[in-house]
């Protein structure tokens, strides 16, 4: 089908108005939402959705439609009004009448559901941006794996200025024209209107101009003209950069009351202006329904990307079954079946040479081992490379070699974040990223949305508390991993040495539900476990790595990371003054939590002192040791000096250990 086709017997204005009355409506239904962006975006997105976008309703799936993000998400209702009219059997007619109650798809900001047409998660604004250009990055990785046959297709965001304003914008978009991403398309929804009123209150900048010295392909519109919106779209498809569109839009278009005001914005509407709004702009049909030329037309624009698909699977099916096996198991996240035995091997060898590592180093080695058995796994990190040791044998992603699996991010934490689970979203990749804990603050929002999302993306965060040493309390973080653990959904998992470490990555990659972080030591780590083969123990979150001898358990020392090495110590003190003492080495508390209540309660010996160990603060260890329970770790912020020298300064030390259990004997 003709996508020029469409449309033609049917004013797109008109098909316009139909996104305008359906959100219109289920706005006033809910008496809640953001009226205003639906009514002043509908003609943008009937130009891209009705002529342009490459996709299937009937096969939400397919591997290579058109990404479209929708990153201005607090106006979810021009989405899902488009969705429902091109014939997403989802997005039926009953949940528009649902938005924003309980059990619908219709959240009050799109949450991910590719079954229904919602490739991400918005509303936090940027962060849709950046999942945008992590898309792109992931369509052009796996082109030049795969080749135009199976990948060659285009992203799209729908943006506002709320978006731009967001910090994380300038990060995405320089970097997206560094790597000259030609298949990533913004539209700017350029209305010049916040919730707090007109832009101009707080923005002066040329922003056409900000995204052309970043090497951006600009063009302006008229935001209110779909035929010139997706003329547009075909200049930007012949420009080898990344392009943005500046629709200029009057927010609220159609309703008089509240046409190019802040009330726009997030008002509550009523049937009186939705009844303003349909003789303002000549529409007669009654709440939720349209008149069937126009829902026709809409239907066809759905079914328009059905002959590339068609194409597609022929070419697909033309595949050698090993192909055809390998493009499967790659965008399905599956991992290959020898994955696991190859981080076995390590672990093994890190037995036998029983050499201290710090933890950047063997995780460093753990993932180059993964690298090496997984084409699909990009790495990256923002300027530290060299300091988190996670490029290895990798080649970096450039605009001039699409095949290469690592990132340069830049100083770009939150690009980073965002643009990582843009890769997961799209499918296809394994996708890990590195940089020190104290900076993981930059990534917080990202790291939140992976969580939500359940996106398999991996964290390796280094240099992980006051034993990064001199670099002083800026870089040593304190409160970080307490702050990660309050995180639903994500994995915190702290190693104590290198048999840990590959286990961690073990764990890491097995996980298909969420995401995970990793955290490591600079300094180097002692080896703890030296008995040969066995399963893998950081799988149960915490387990006896030294239990007490000479008779029952009186003490339970338990602690992460760095300091299990100083529990160790502390439990030869004790068991020298005859208190039986076990060590229990806690590397993931989620997963623990999860483990049965008996396995729980033998591992944390009921009835004995228990001690916490660990170079942070005590925020979440009540749960383990109890508000009676002792803990030895920080108060405070951390200082510049030699790690050894401060670890005896905070008196994280074997002795203060010891110490805090003969107290509560």
């Amino acid at each position: 089908m003709d996508s020029a086709s469409v449309g033609k017997s049917v004013d797109m204005r008109q098909m316009a108005n139909a996104i305008r009355f359906l959100s219109v409506d289920a706005l006033v239904r809910a008496q809640d939402g953001h009226p205003g962006t639906p009514l002043g975006g509908a003609d943008i997105v009937t130009g891209l959705f009705a002529r342009q976008l490459k996709f299937s309703a009937a096969h939400p799936t397919w591997p290579d439609r058109d990404r479209f993000v929708h990153s201005a998400g607090h106006a979810s209702m021009l989405l899902y009004s488009v969705l429902h009219l091109t014939g997403y059997e989802e997005m039926s007619i009953d949940q528009l009448k649902r938005f924003r109650v309980l059990g619908s798809i219709t959240h009050g900001h799109p949450e991910r559901r590719l079954s229904a047409g919602i490739e991400t998660t918005t509303g936090p604004l940027g962060q849709g941006i950046g999942n945008a250009v992590g898309m792109a990055v992931a369509e052009r990785i796996l082109n030049a794996r795969f080749g135009d046959a199976l990948v060659d297709h285009a992203t799209y965001a729908y943006l506002g200025d709320g978006c731009l304003m967001e910090g994380i914008a300038a990060e995405v978009i320089a970097l997206a024209g560094h790597l000259r991403l030609g298949r990533l398309t913004f539209l700017w929804d350029d209305n010049r209107m916040t919730d707090d009123g007109p832009t101009d209150q707080a923005m002066s900048e040329d922003i056409r101009a900000i995204f052309a010295a970043n090497q951006w392909h600009v063009q302006s519109v008229d935001g209110h003209d779909p035929v010139a919106v997706s003329t547009a779209l075909d200049r930007a498809k012949a420009d080898p950069r990344p392009s943005m569109i500046a629709c200029r839009t009057v927010i609220g278009y159609g309703m008089p009351r509240i046409e190019d005001s802040r009330a726009a914005h997030g008002g509550t509407i009523s049937a009186e202006d939705a009844q303003e709004a349909r003789e303002r702009l000549g529409w007669t049909a009654p709440p939720f329904v349209l008149p069937e030329p126009i829902r026709a037309a809409w239907l066809e624009a759905g079914q328009r990307g059905e002959a590339a698909r068609a194409a597609w699977q022929a070419r697909f099916n033309a595949l050698r079954e090993g192909e055809r096996a390998e493009f499967v198991r790659v965008m399905a996240g599956n991992l290959p079946g020898n994955w696991m035995r190859e981080l076995e091997a390590l672990r093994a060898s890190f037995r036998n040479d029983s050499a201290e590592r710090a933890g950047t180093q063997s995780s460093g080695e753990s993932l180059a081992t993964l690298s090496g058995i997984l084409p699909e796994l990009v790495s990256g990190a923002p300027d530290l490379e060299a300091a988190t040791k996670h490029k290895q044998n990798l080649r970096p992603f450039t605009r001039e070699d699409r095949g290469g699996r690592y990132i340069h991010y830049g100083v770009r934490e939150h690009a980073m974040g965002a643009m990582m689970n843009g890769m997961a979203l799209h499918g296809g990749l394994q996708v890990v990223g590195a940089t020190f804990l104290a900076f993981s603050d930059y990534m917080r929002h990202t790291i939140r949305m992976a969580a939500l999302m359940g996106l398999p993306v991996r964290y390796f965060f280094s240099h992980d508390s006051i034993g990064l040493g001199k670099g002083g309390p800026t870089h040593q973080p304190v409160e970080h991993l307490a702050s990660l653990r309050a995180i639903p959904n994500l994995l915190t998992l702290r190693p104590a040495d290198a048999v840990e470490m590959t286990e961690a990555w073990q764990v890491a990659f097995a996980r298909r539900e969420g995401p995970s972080a990793i955290i490591g030591a600079r300094q180097a780590l002692p080896l703890l476990r030296r008995e040969a083969g066995g399963e893998n123990l950081t799988a149960k979150g915490a387990y006896i790595l030294a239990d007490a001898k000479g008779g029952a358990r009186r003490a339970t020392l338990l602690a992460t990371g760095s300091e299990v090495a100083e529990a160790l110590k502390a439990r030869d003190l004790l068991q020298g003054r005859g208190v039986p003492t076990a060590v229990i080495s806690m590397p993931c508390w989620e997963i623990f939590d999860a483990q049965s209540r008996d396995y729980r309660e033998h591992v944390l010996g009921p009835d004995t002192v228990r001690v916490g160990v660990e170079a942070a603060v005590r925020l979440g260890w009540d749960r383990y040791i109890g508000p009676e329970g002792g803990f030895v770790g920080m108060s405070g912020f951390g200082a510049s000096a030699d790690h050894k020298d401060l670890y005896r300064h905070f008196g994280i030390t074997p002795e203060a250990a010891m110490a805090a259990v003969l107290k509560r004997l």
